[in-house]
C-alpha cells in the first residue's frame, strides 16, 4: 500500500531497529511507494513512510530492489555529491563512495552480499543513512 512520506526531521533521526520476517509488509508497502513516486526518487527507507526498521528500496538500472537490514562491509573512491530527499527540501552536500560492498537479506531473508557502483552505490548510501538517522 502506498504511504505518506514523513517529513518529521526529529522522527528521521530515531536510528531503525533490524527487520525481521514480521516487517515483510512493510516492505512492500515501502516498495508500492518507491514506484508511485518514482518520477522524483529513486530509493526509499522506511522511515521515510513512518516505521523504523532497516529497509529499503531501491531502483537498480531500471529494476527495483527491495534489502532487509543492509549494511555496509566495504566502501572504495571517495567524493562529494550533492543530493536532494523526498523527506527535505533542497539538497546538500554529502560523502560517498563511487563503489560499496553491502551484505542484506533479500525479501525471503535469504543473505546476500553484492556490490554496487555508482549512482546506485550512492541511493543504497543516502538510504543506508536513513537507517542510521543520519539526515543529509
Amino acid at each position: 500500500m502506498i504511504q505518506a512520506i514523513v517529513k518529521d526531521e526529529l522522527f528521521l533521526q530515531i536510528p531503525s531497529k533490524p527487520a525481521t520476517i514480521e516487517d515483510l509488509p512493510t516492505a512492500q508497502d515501502l516498495l508500492d511507494t518507491l514506484i508511485a513516486n518514482a518520477q522524483q526518487c529513486v530509493g526509499l527507507a522506511a522511515n521515510m513512510i513512518g516505521v523504523t526498521k532497516r529497509i529499503i528500496a531501491i531502483e537498480n538500472e531500471g529494476r527495483y530492489m527491495v534489502m532487509l537490514n543492509p549494511q555496509i562491509i566495504k566502501k572504495t573512491d571517495v567524493f562529494t555529491a550533492e543530493e536532494a530527499c523526498l523527506s527535505l527540501t533542497g539538497t546538500r552536500k554529502t560523502k560517498r563512495y563511487k563503489s560499496i560492498k553491502i551484505s542484506y537479506q533479500n525479501t525471503s531473508l535469504q543473505p546476500r552480499i553484492k556490490t554496487f557502483k555508482g549512482f546506485t552505490a550512492q541511493i543504497i548510501q543516502h538510504e543506508i543513512d536513513h537507517c542510521d538517522g543520519i539526515i543529509i
